[in-house]
């Protein structure tokens, strides 16, 4: 008998609200985190959430649009049109859940402005909108009761008869490997940010689900769209939110020129996120930077905008550069920040192709929601504050969609096979000689070889280079040792494992780029710097195999927007 009819692994928004949502709909439902859920990566989440619901002349068909151009017409047009149709209840849900969103004059919810967006749509908490959200999910999951193991970590999904029933993960206080099953698997994981260095990612984002369902069969799309942020902070990569140039902040270079305005005349600073990272890099890289930075200006905004509505930045920027932001330009630059790619799933959060006519493969059973899983509603380019929003929405169908599969699966019984094969193989890690490896040296490479030649722009020489060492790392991680052998919170073999999820995402990501012939949204080549929708309006499909990972293409779906040039 399963021991759940739903278990989300992963306990970020889209997790948690995932959970909520299976909950709700009367499933004896589990989540599964390798961190304590509020220690989750959507605590590092700034600027808002967004939804056509200010009213005026804003409308969802507008939010479309603007997700679809976006996306440089890469996003599936159906899933964008239903994140954004559920965009205005979701904010609703949220704030009777307790949310206490900003609110303007009137005492109506308050909208500020970003990027690639036709109208102020982005509802938030001053700058902790993500921490603000993941509290209150969490006091919902502990007022329903929802079973949670913190500080687990999944090392394999138990698949039997080409259907997922359950994971094998270990309790990290003690070091024992269990098997948990259930009817249905959600995968709420997050992305793959530390596979760059640096990065706005937590330490925790290694790709741990994508790469579990890579290996069990499932498709990985996209992976090659890596969106680098256009303000992260010199020195460590950290985030600077998006809300200060919603609020107004200028770019300047180091002749003092808000350089945007040559770049995207009519958005100038709030165009595409590609679009501004690759004006920076191309502003740096004509000499026009200061020390491989240029400038994030607040100052004209004064002291009280600042320290009401952009309060934690402003402490970043000081405890971290030392830069007092009321007074002072903040020395930043374009960082990895987002994977638009990850595990497949159809419009239902489903990870496996339904009608079987589709042309990709998958796992029956398992779902996917938020970074983790590709339903497509980034395309190319994710727009800001729309990542936030497709956790919550994606969320709670996952949670819906899960809960009516399983109520159709038979209990069963799972082979002892899976538990033994997982603690044989790494019993095997702890036997290996100690050959001097070390696993963040490797981890290092990998972040390393990945920012120089898979980040803001590209080419087919920097790729295959990237991909080459990619490789040599896989090879060198074969025979990586564990060196601490206890069995208590070993993060040692943890962070091993996680280096190996890194891996396999990183083959992916090269080889999706390798196949893209064109430049389209983050995907820049100086090789083949234009557009090419005759031949490249379409999705690469990447799937695991012992000799490398496979390629192929899958289309992207068209409802009512044809390509037209994207212009800021």
């Amino acid at each position: 008998m399963a021991d759940h009819d739903v278990l989300v692994v992963g306990a970020g928004l889209a997790g948690m609200r995932a959970a909520i949502s299976a909950y709700r709909s009367g499933a004896d439902v589990a989540m599964m985190s390798k961190v304590h859920p509020v220690r989750s990566h959507s605590n590092a989440a700034q600027g808002g959430i967004n939804a056509a619901l200010g009213g005026g002349e804003d409308s969802v068909d507008s939010h479309i649009y603007d997700t679809v151009k976006g996306s440089d017409y890469l996003g599936d047009q159906d899933a964008i049109e239903l994140m954004c149709r559920e965009a205005p209840q979701e904010i609703i849900n949220l704030e009777h859940m307790g949310v206490i969103f900003n609110r303007d004059d009137e005492g109506r919810l308050g909208t500020r402005a970003f990027g690639g967006a036709s109208y102020a749509r982005t509802f938030f908490v001053a700058d902790i909108t993500g921490q603000a959200i993941l509290h209150v999910m969490y006091e919902q999951i502990l007022k329903a009761g929802v079973r949670s193991y913190e500080e687990w970590f999944v090392t394999d999904l138990i698949i039997e008869d080409g259907e997922c029933r359950g994971v094998i993960a270990m309790e990290m206080l003690t070091g024992k490997i269990k098997a948990v099953t259930a009817k249905a698997v959600i995968l709420a994981t997050g992305g793959v940010g530390r596979a760059f260095e640096p990065s706005t990612n937590a330490l925790i984002c290694t790709g741990d689900g994508m790469a579990l369902a890579y290996r069990a069969g499932s498709t990985l799309l996209d992976m090659e769209m890596v969106q680098y942020h256009p303000t992260t902070l010199a020195g460590n990569g950290v985030l600077l939110t998006e809300a200060a140039r919603g609020e107004g902040a200028y770019l300047i270079n180091s002749e003092g020129e808000r350089f945007m305005e040559k770049y995207a005349p009519k958005m100038k600073e709030l165009a595409s996120r590609d679009v501004v990272s690759r004006s920076e890099a191309t502003e740096i890289e004509e000499g026009r930077g200061v020390d491989g930075c240029v400038f994030l200006d607040l100052r004209h905004l004064g002291a009280e905008t600042i320290m009401t509505r952009l309060k934690y930045i402003h402490e970043v920027a000081y405890d971290f550069a030392g830069v007092d932001m009321v007074t002072q330009p903040v020395p930043i630059r374009p960082g990895q920040h987002y994977i638009m790619g990850g595990l497949k799933t159809d419009v239902d959060t489903r990870a496996w192709d339904v009608t079987g006519t589709a042309g990709w493969d998958g796992v029956k059973g398992l779902f996917a929601a938020g970074e983790t899983a590709c339903v497509s509603v980034h395309g190319g380019n994710r727009l800001g504050a729309n990542s936030l929003l497709e956790t919550v929405v994606f969320g709670k169908i996952a949670g819906e969609k899960a809960v009516e599969y399983a109520r159709d699966q038979k209990d069963f019984s799972i082979s002892d096979s899976h538990l033994a094969a997982t603690k044989e193989r790494i019993q095997g890690l702890f036997d290996r000689a100690d050959n001097g490896e070390r696993t963040a040296a490797i981890r290092l490479e990998l972040g390393q070889i990945m920012n120089e030649h898979m980040a803001v722009f590209r080419n087919e020489e920097g790729m295959q280079t990237a991909a080459a060492k990619v490789r040599e790392l896989q090879e060198r991680y074969k025979a990586l040792p564990v060196i601490h052998k206890g069995a208590v919170y070993n993060t040692d073999l943890i962070f091993h494992m996680e280096l190996g999820n890194m891996l396999d995402c990183a083959e992916a990501i090269c080889a999706g780029g390798l196949l893209r012939k064109e430049s389209r949204g983050a995907h820049f080549r100086k090789d083949m710097p234009e557009r090419d929708d005759e031949n490249w309006m379409k999705h690469t499909a990447v799937t695991y195999s012992e000799e490398g990972a496979q390629v192929t293409t899958l289309p992207v779906a068209m409802t009512r927007w044809e390509p037209q040039k994207r212009v800021y």
